[in-house]
Order: structure tokens, then sequence, then C-alpha cells
């Protein structure tokens, strides 16, 4: 029902109500049984148990529960051990991942105020705020919570914090009156929501609806029903994790049936198996992408931004837009007087938000201080006010309303204070704030000559309308021109300016109270102050530096059209404000849209205005159409199903409630988009780094692979055994893989395309460098391998030179990944610090594994000479010069 559209007797009659006895014992009861209780309620999740048993249902976990199994019939415990506890951490922590909607949904609950004041049979009472129903009459008044969304009669000067529900960046001013049925959520002034704040003022309300009816129960249902997207890497890597185990099972049965075709003994086929599957799976690759993905996290976290779910910190590099919020990450979240207009001239005010600190500069060259029309626009925004300043740990900070904060730090900017002008004209007596009047008033004194003045201010047509003349630069008066100013007030306004208008007028001498006759007419007009929450300077360059990076930003916001177009233009989101496109899209506009008009729309749109929880979701899906990888910000409890729908929800820190960020992947400390902005290049960075992980780790594996397959083929002796397989992939995924983790991020990172998400996880280019380093591994290791045989030394010498073969050559080629497309002298050859000391690590333990009699026991090692080290150091320095090469003419044929 459109209870904003109801007349008092309409909702009354429909809520089977009394304002001034409210519901009885039985019509509570009976209201209670058909609407329920005023609580959300619970998601029903799958069982505990079971849902951690669906971690392990993944093409990746399958193979490395073969991996394990292999070292188990091996008696390998130490790989064993660490395989399948790999396998248990990964199992972990996808189970908290898969629960975090359930919290969210919990967190709501809790955001429900536990009290409210009730009148129940003519009695007013303190209650529960669960006990609410339909129908009940409810008391608001300053710092209250709002317990259930609520018809607001009776209104005193109340206004309401929506941010959290509707992204307004100011407080609502609410009335008592009758609105059309399309009125837009943000925009309905005689309703409040459940978990919003009252910030000023006092109403009486019937309650319209309770728990899941609520617009926050709502949003609490749509948190739970939107999608939880696989990121990118995530759907790759599970592509890749099926074509690996299918490509493993089909070759395996193919090396065991050609085993018992010919005869072989089932140990010997057993063997040749196993041996082919251990070396042909990553053994390394889950626990070393996660290991790099903790280090992104570390990485992030010192730049503000913390990442609650790993995947996220690669999942930014891929983005390709950013929705973000407006109030609080592109601006200051401060409202500041930026302009004014007085005596004929127009000022600009310096210094932004709160502090004190700035100037006030003319645009003609007139002297500030000799206008007399500015320096009484600047008083009566200072008297004429309810607000105060105050400092906390070095920081401005307002009590009270942030449009009269503005007006007081533009006060002190012009050289004036509260408390030097309240004690030279106290206050004698006050017109708050209403709605229904658009102004504030008040009567001073003048405590030298006795003389009286009345402060008002307020909207432009209201001020305006009680104004006969207007004050100049010098002091005199001249009549007013209302066109003049009202084109005045209509330019600033759009420029997104939140104007307020200010006029006074000498008052009887006798006169100690104000009333609404007093400042009906006979005013005189002091000028315009024109404010608004102004970007973070810093923003329009990050913003830019997207553009280049050829990621799209996008302004959602709950605020109004003007002021979202005006900062919007500023910070360089709207680049052709004069574009046939339409700049901006309001809620109302969005409303009128079919899903596939709001695809089209979505793409064409970088701002839109006024819009409400539902419609940021249909938002979030409709760019998700076109294959974007979204971002999405936001702080509000009417973010949270859009931040949990998009690709990365990115919550704020110091705004966001606990809701967001229960749903959210990444929370920015600051609430600064520089920061995402930061944490995508960052993204990109670990992004690449897990690319050369992988194009560095998948040769040996495709090596291995071919030697035991033409060892198998050709009827041989294994080159390489099993549990030496194990000890090269491992050792060499752990000392030399993993520090491709620190590689810096390589030049003009920024300037590149996000990458298309449909993009295999191996470009042909580098499954052929992945293709072409294997079979020069396998080249190699048999080559040394038969060469040792045939040359009369043991099978155990001739396999210990193939494994140093392996272990070498991927340090040789571990050079070449450090950058995929430059040589590493580019990037810096002490760059990477831990990948030099991980090389000499894994050299000293290579040499171990070769001259330690223990390891000669574990491994069916042996010593080899200085002779084999040398053509083992030949060929692996051939194989580094090949891929050098390789790379050199792919840059060739780029340019």
């Amino acid at each position: 029902m459109d209870w904003h559209s109801l007349s008092k007797e309409e909702v009354l009659t429909h809520a089977g109500s009394s304002l001034q006895k409210g519901l009885n014992a039985a019509q509570v009861e009976e209201h209670r049984k058909r609407f329920g209780a005023n609580r959300l309620a619970e998601i029903r999740g799958v069982n505990p148990f079971f849902l951690f048993l669906q971690q392990f249902h993944q093409p990746l976990v399958y193979i490395l529960l073969a991996a394990g199994t292999i070292t188990f019939l091996l008696k390998d415990w130490v790989d064993t051990g660490v395989i399948l506890g790999v396998v248990v951490l990964n199992a972990v922590v996808g189970f908290l991942q898969e629960s975090k909607a359930m919290r969210a949904v919990a967190s709501l609950s809790r955001s429900l105020t536990r009290e409210a004041t009730v009148i129940r049979d003519g009695r007013k009472q303190r209650i529960p705020a669960e006990e609410l129903t339909v129908g009940d009459v409810v008391l608001l008044q300053s710092g209250d919570k709002v317990p259930a969304d609520i018809r607001l009669f009776e209104v005193r000067e109340l206004r309401i914090d929506e941010s959290a529900l509707t992204g307004e960046s100011l407080p609502v001013n609410k009335e008592d009156t009758v609105l059309p049925p399309q009125t837009p959520l943000a925009d309905r002034s005689n309703m409040a929501y459940s978990s919003t704040l009252v910030n000023h003022g006092t109403a009486v309300g019937i309650v319209v609806a309770v728990g899941d009816q609520t617009e926050i129960g709502k949003i609490g249902k749509m948190i739970e029903s939107a999608d939880i997207l696989t990121t990118p890497l995530m759907q790759q890597i599970a592509r890749f994790s099926s074509l690996l185990l299918f490509v493993i099972i089909a070759i395996a049965s193919l090396i065991a049936v050609l085993g018992f075709v010919r005869g072989e003994r089932l140990i010997d086929v057993f063997l040749s198996t196993i041996a082919f599957a251990v070396s042909t799976i990553p053994e390394g690759l889950p626990a070393t992408l996660t290991i790099i993905l903790a280090i992104g996290v570390a990485k992030m976290a010192k730049q503000g931004a913390i990442i609650r779910k790993l995947p996220a910190v690669e999942t930014l590099g891929s983005a390709s837009v950013i929705c973000s919020d407006k109030t609080g990450t592109l601006t200051q979240n401060q409202m500041t007087v930026q302009k004014i207009a007085a005596g004929g001239s127009l000022y600009h005010l310096t210094g932004i938000g709160y502090a004190p600190q700035g100037e006030i500069e003319s645009t003609d060259g007139s002297s500030p201080l000799k206008n007399l029309a500015l320096r009484e626009c600047l008083i009566a925004g200072i008297l004429c006010n309810e607000a105060r300043l105050i400092q906390q740990n070095g920081t401005w900070q307002i009590e009270g309303d942030p449009t009269e904060g503005a007006l007081l730090t533009a006060g002190y900017k012009g050289g004036f204070s509260l408390e030097a002008l309240t004690e030279e004209f106290p206050r004698l007596d006050v017109i708050p704030f209403e709605s229904q009047h658009q102004y504030m008033a008040t009567l001073h004194e003048d405590r030298k000559n006795g003389q009286k003045t009345i402060y008002l201010k307020g909207s432009a047509e209201r001020v305006l309308a009680a104004c006969r003349s207007r004050l100049l630069a010098d002091g005199t008066e001249e009549a007013l021109d209302i066109a003049s100013l009202t084109q005045e007030a209509d330019t600033m306004a759009g420029e997104g300016f939140r104007l307020l208008a200010l006029a006074r007028r000498l008052a009887d001498p006798f006169q100690n109270t104000l009333s609404h006759d007093d400042v009906q007419k006979d005013l005189t007009f002091l000028g315009f102050q024109g404010m608004i929450d102004p970007p973070r300077p810093e923003v329009p360059r990050a913003i830019e530096t997207c553009h280049k990076a050829g990621i799209e930003v996008k302004m959602i916001t709950g605020d109004h059209r003007l002021t979202a177009f005006a900062i919007a233009r500023k910070i360089g989101i709207v680049k052709d404000p004069h574009s046939s496109t339409p700049a901006v899209l309001e809620g109302k506009d969005l409303a009128q849209l079919s899903d596939e008009e709001l695809v089209t729309a979505a793409e064409k749109t970088s701002v839109f205005a006024r819009v409400v929880p539902e419609q940021k979701l249909r938002l979030v899906q409709a760019i998700q159409a076109r294959k974007n990888v979204v971002a999405m910000t936001g702080d509000g409890v009417n973010d949270a199903p859009s931040l949990r729908q998009a690709d990365i929800g990115v919550a704020m820190g110091m705004t966001g409630v606990d809701v967001v960020k229960e749903v959210a992947d990444m929370v920015i400390v600051d609430d600064n988009f520089v920061t995402i902005e930061a944490a995508v290049e960052e993204g990109r960075g670990i992004y690449d780094n897990i690319k050369k992980f992988i194009t560095w780790t998948l040769p040996t594996n495709v090596g291995e692979g071919l030697v035991i397959l033409t060892s198998v083929i050709v009827g041989s002796i294994l080159p390489i055994l099993p549990a030496q397989i194990l000890w090269v992939n491992l050792t060499t995924a752990i000392l030399l893989g993993m520090t491709l983790a620190f590689e810096p991020k390589e030049p003009g990172i920024m300037e590149r395309p996000p990458r298309d998400p449909k993009e295999p996880l191996l470009t042909p280019n580098l499954a052929f460098r992945i293709f072409l380093v294997g079979a020069i591994l396998c080249l190699g290791a048999l080559s040394l391998f038969f060469l040792a045989i045939h040359s009369g030394r043991t099978e155990e010498i001739a396999r210990t030179i193939a494994v140093n073969f392996f272990v070498v050559g991927e340090l040789f080629y571990l050079f070449n990944c450090r950058s995929l497309y430059y040589p590493f002298t580019k990037i810096g050859v002490l760059s990477n610090p831990p990948l030099l000391l991980g090389a000499s690590v894994m050299v000293v333990l290579q040499l171990l594994y070769t001259y330690l009699p223990l390891m000669h026991t574990l491994f069916q090692s042996q010593p080899i000479t200085a002779l084999d080290w040398l053509s083992v150091c030949a060929l692996s320095a051939l194989l580094y010069g090949i891929i050098e090469l390789e790379k050199t003419l792919r840059r060739s044929r780029r340019k």
C-alpha cells in the first residue's frame, strides 16, 4: 500500500488505530498474528557440515586429493601431509566465505532499535521494538532510531538521517502532508523508515510495516537473493583444473593400457602410471596462489584497503567498471560554502570542510572587507544558526545540521566568531526551521545601542518573497529586482550548490518576541551563500588514471540530480556535459525502463541520482549483463544488496555500517576513492604475478609428464622417480615460484585496458611458451639421462643429473618469467630481493640433495661430477636464451 499517498483518516482506517488511544490489547494480539513480529527473518542456511563438505566438490581439489592418495601409497608421509593440509585449508577458507551472507543478515537484524515509545490503550509506554505491530502509535524524538516503517503526523521540526537507506547526504526534513503515489522513496517526506536516525525534532506516527515488510526488511531479502559471483580467476582456475583432470586421467589410463598390452609387471605399470600422474599434478599451485594473494592482501592493507576475501585481490585487477557512491567516497562529506553573492559581487571561498581556515576572494577585484552586504550576510549566517563548531583531536567537527555548520565556517573565514557575535548581539527569540515554512528566523539585540534586528535564512524563493529591498556593498539599499536575483540563484543551483538566502529587518526597540508575521514582508535581502560537499582534491587524478586504464567510473547516489551532476563534472566522470546521451538518470527514470532498456542506459550513462536500493541492484546486474567486471562501493544498508551482487563489493571503513562490511569483499579504511584506484593497480600487479607463476610452474609439469610418457612409449626405465618429482615440484614452487609474488608492478600497468574476463588463463602465446619450455626440459633431461646411462653410469647418478637439470632449468627460466614481455633487466636486476634469496637457498638445497647421504637414502640420489654440473648449467642457459629470443621476436611483431 502507498501509505505516503493516503490522508490521515485513510491511514487510521486501514491501520485500525487511533492517534489518541492507539491500539488496545486485543488489537495488538490480532495484528501481531496477522503481520508477525517486528524482526527480520533469519536465513535458512545449509547445514554447516554439508557446507564444509561442498568445499571439496571442485576439480582442483580432486587433483590434490589424487596427489595426496598417490604420495600416501608411496608412503611419503611429509608430502602427503603438506598436500592434504592445503586441501583442508582451502576448504576452511571456502566455508567461512560461504557463510558471510548469513552474517550480513544477522548484522542487519542487529541494526534495528531495541525499544520504542508507543501509545496503547490511551497510555504512553516503552516497549521492546520487536513487539511493535501495524497500527501502533509511535512517538519519535531527537536521538531515536526509527523502530519500524511509520507514516508521520504532528511533525515538529523533524529531520531524519536516511543516508544508510537512501544515500541522501544530508538529514531529510519531514512534514505532515499527502504525496502522489509515484513519489520516490527518497522524497517521501511524510514517512520514517526502520533503522534510520532522528536527527532533530519530534513527531507522532502510525506503524505501517514491520519486520520483513519494512524497507530495511526488503533489503535483507535482496541481500539473500543476490547472486554470489565467482571471481574471474576462480572461474579460470576451475576451467583449467577440469581440463587438467581430464588430460591426466586420459593419459594415465593410456599408459596403464599400454603397459598391460606389453605384458609388463603390475607393479611396473602401477609405478609408471603414478609417476605420470604425480609429474603432471601442479601440487604447489593452490598453496602458492594462496600465498601470492595473501601477500597482495598485506600490500593493500598498507594502502588502507582491507581484503576480506582472498580472490578479491585479483578481481580488482580485472575490474572494467567502478560504481561509486558520491558522499564521502568522491567527496569530503563536509558541506562547504564555496560561493557568496552579496552587494552585487560574487565571492569564492577557499578551504574545504569545517576547518575555519581559508580566504574570501572576490571574482571582480572588489575588496571583501569593504562590502557591507557581504559582512551582514556572514553575520546573519552565524547568528541565525543552531549549530556549533568543535575541535577534537585536531579535527574540526560539527554539532548540528551540516548546512548550518557550513555557514559558521564561512563566517569564521570572514573574521567573525560565534562567541564574539553572541556576546555582542544576544538572541532574544527564535522561529525554528520547519519544512512547511522553509525558513528560520532569530531576533537579536545590539548591546551597544539597544537596536534590535531580525535575521532570516531559508530557501531563495521564500526569502526573496519577504524582501522589499537589497543591501548594496556601500551599505545603501536599492529596490529589489526579484527576476535578476532569481536568475542568479538558478545559476548557482545549476552548478550543484545548495543555496541559502539571507535577509534582515530592523525590529521595534521594545520587541522581545518573534512571530511568523514579523518575517513576511519589508525585509532587506543580504545575499546568497552557496554550499556543496566538495570533491576530494585527489579524486580527479584517480578517475583520470582509471579512464586511461580502460575502467569506466559511474556515480550511483541517492543525492539530488544537479548536485550529482556538478560533482561528476568537476571530477571528470562526465567527460562531455553537452553529449546527446543523458548525463544523469534519476530513480524515477530507471523505474520506467525494462531490463533490456536498462542495460543500454547503464552502458551510456555515468551518473545515476535519487536511486533506491533495488535500483542499485538492477544497475549492477545491468552493467554485468555486458560482461563487465564490476566493483561497487557503498556505506549504507541500501548498498548491501548491490555490493553482494557486484564482482567485488567495496565497503567504507569510516562511515560504513556493519551490514555492508559483512557483505563486502574489501573495506576501504579512509573511505577514499583514491584508495580504490590504488587497489585496482595493485590487483593488476598481483594478477600479473599469478600469470608469471603459472607460466613458470606448468612447464615443469609438462616436461616431467613428457619424460615419463616418452620413457613408457619407448619402454625404457623411468628417468625420474615419483618421489623425485615431488621433491622438484614442491621445493621449487616454495623457494623459486613463490618469490614471483614479490615482483614489482611493471611500467605502464595502468595504461592498458582491463583484461577480458573470458580470456583464458593461458593465452595462445603463453601456452606456446609453456609447451616450448616443457619440451626443452624434456629433451634436456632425457638427453642427459641417456647419455649418462650409455656412458656406463648408474641409474641413480643418471636420475640425479636429470633432477638437477629440471631444478637448474627452472632457476634460469625463473628470470625469464620476471616479466612475460620485457627482459628482466628492464624491471631491475635487484628489484626483487626475495627472488635472489630463494634462488640462493635452492642452490644450497640442491647441493644437499646431491651430496648428503640422508638424501641418497630418501630420494635415491647420488653425487655427480663438475662436468655434469657444467652440462646442466649450459643446457639451462640455452633454455634462458631461447625464451629471451622468443620474447624479443614477440615485441618486434607488436611494433
